[in-house]
């Protein structure tokens, strides 16, 4: 199977998982009462708008990840794919300052976790496959 058509089966399964997984953790929630299908449509459409927009940027980032390991490697595809969550824990701790009132010691395990993720990143990337 090559990488657009990869992609397209996993776009199907994404969409056809949503509806049995949104199912299932309507009726039995992590947290909260279950609600029903209508409860759903009670969103207002900005908030139905931000879900679609994250699964749009979510489908074009692991879109390029798959065609990219057609490409580079799987192993640097991985790598480079990877590196967004680099990103969300960047902007978690220094913009939104998550970690703000943690004890003391904290920004050592911090400094700790930034510097092993882009050692492993590293690893990965230059991992013969």
């Amino acid at each position: 199977m090559g990488p657009y058509a990869a992609v397209f089966v996993f776009a199907i399964g994404i969409f056809l998982s949503n509806f049995v997984l949104g199912t299932f953790i309507m009726k039995k929630p992590f947290v909260g009462a279950p609600v029903s299908f209508s409860d759903y449509f009670k969103g207002g459409l900005g908030t139905h708008l931000t879900g679609i927009l994250g699964g749009v940027i979510w489908g074009i980032g692991m879109s390029f990840n798959i065609l990219a390991a057609d490409r580079a490697s799987p192993a640097i595809s991985y790598g480079l794919g990877q590196g967004a969550t680099m990103v969300a824990a960047f902007w978690g701790v220094f913009i939104w300052k998550e970690f703000r009132d943690a004890p003391k010691g904290t920004n050592n395990y911090i400094a700790a976790m930034f510097a092993c993720f882009l050692i492993g990143l590293a690893l990965i990337i230059v991992a013969k496959t």
